[in-house]
């Protein structure tokens, strides 16, 4: 599963964004940046596409977020020679919150994640930019990700990556190691970490995945390399969160109905 060649996938990926977002009439990207290892090297990824003047980096923390994440986030900025808008989103998402009486802290990260990505889309509107997604393709595969939140984009460089993959190609192409080696957490709350709430590493989960979809396991034949109870949290994932990765499903009361007999792609008017 280790990349074979990162300057290939390098290469591929830096042109998949330029082309994708010159299809359809832009040259500028919007990216949030969060510190952690997926949007720093989209930026990476971007700024080599596009050119630093033609990239809009926010950094959008919240009164919980990590110190340590508004840092690596600033050095990703500064490295790349950015100038990114640092909102708090604080005075947006606690009415909300407070109105609602919300105290789950899943439904809470959920207003975040919505919250920033209003900001991101406003910023795309204001500046005739393309919203530059930074789920990973492990994460999308275990529904790790808010719809209409983290999960909304133009376009997704690195949603076939596994995140193994995309720490080989953070390193690779430069991102700093302290971004790389840290681990895994979208900030939720202090001490929040991915694969904590996971409950299995990222390197367990993309082993047991590439098994399970590209070497078309079933997931009986993978009980003794990774135990039952791991295998089965994983499956369970992948099929639980399928709904994510579709498009909402229309009724048919038609003959021709979208995304169903309509199937034109994407580019089709561009």
């Amino acid at each position: 599963m280790k990349v074979r060649d990162l300057g290939l996938l390098r290469r591929s990926l830096v042109l998949f964004i330029r082309e994708e977002l010159k299809k359809f009439g832009f040259n500028r990207a919007v990216i949030g940046l969060s510190g952690g290892v997926d949007s720093s090297l989209v930026a990476y990824l971007t700024v080599e596409a596009l050119g630093k003047d033609n990239v809009i980096a926010a950094i959008l923390p919240y009164k919980l977020s990590s110190p340590e994440s508004v840092a690596h986030a600033r050095l990703v900025a500064d490295t790349l020679g950015l100038s990114p808008l640092e909102i708090d989103i604080t005075p947006m998402a606690d009415p909300f919150i407070r109105t609602l009486g919300i105290e789950d802290r899943n439904r809470i990260g959920n207003v975040l994640a919505r919250v920033r990505m209003i900001i991101l889309y406003d910023l795309s509107a204001k500046h005739g930019a393309l919203v530059v997604g930074t789920s990973n393709k492990t994460e999308l595969l275990l529904g790790y990700g808010t719809l209409w939140g983290d999960l909304a984009h133009a376009i997704n460089p690195l949603g076939d990556l596994y995140k193994t993959q995309v720490w080989e190609l953070a390193e690779y192409v430069g991102v700093p190691e302290v971004i790389v080696k840290k681990k895994p957490t979208a900030d939720l709350w202090p001490g929040q970490t991915d694969e904590g709430e996971l409950g299995l590493s990222y390197h367990e989960a993309d082993a047991i995945l590439y098994e399970l979809l590209e070497l078309h396991r079933r997931p009986q034949q993978l009980y003794d390399r990774y135990g039952r109870d791991k295998v089965d949290r994983v499956y369970t994932l992948l099929r639980r969160n399928q709904f994510k990765r579709k498009p909402p499903i229309i009724a048919k009361v038609g003959q021709v109905t979208i995304n169903n007999e309509f199937i034109a792609p994407r580019d089709w008017g561009a």
